[in-house]
């Protein structure tokens, strides 16, 4: 069984409130869920120490070692609280670099230098023939 840390909406329209949980990864996400960690309430301010709330960090430590996946947002959260010894219970997920479309793929920049030192070639060639025709 594979489980996953994730949040599972609560609350009424246009009102959020999630559910940090541990849940079989085949469930819905409102549906069954194995153990509730925390809270989630973004209708508070940023900066509003009840906006993220996790009840027990060990629990969540405890399901991290069992080999509970974290959903990017979950990751978030859990990087930016801190347990009773005042270390983050996650560390911050890297951020991949990713190529912009607008800029030509490695496999044509390298084409492309192919192209131009073939070029350089042969005009060193022409240069070299003509000098040696004048030479003649």
């Amino acid at each position: 069984m594979s489980t996953k840390i994730r949040l599972a909406r609560g609350g009424s329209k246009a009102r959020p409130f999630y559910r940090i949980v541990v849940a079989d990864s085949r469930m819905p996400r409102d549906g069954r869920f194995i153990e509730r960690l925390g809270s989630y309430n973004p209708m508070l301010p940023k900066d509003h120490e009840e906006r993220v709330v996790i009840k027990d960090a060990e629990r969540v430590k405890h399901w991290l070692s069992q080999g509970a996946q974290v959903t990017d947002r979950v990751h978030r959260m859990l990087a930016a609280v801190q347990d009773a010894d005042g270390n983050a219970l996650m560390g911050a997920r890297s951020i991949p670099s990713q190529t912009k479309k607008s800029q030509k793929s490695q496999k044509t920049l390298d084409r492309e230098q192919e192209k131009a030192e073939k070029l350089a070639a042969a005009a060193e060639a022409a240069a070299e023939a003509q000098a040696a025709s004048a030479d003649a």
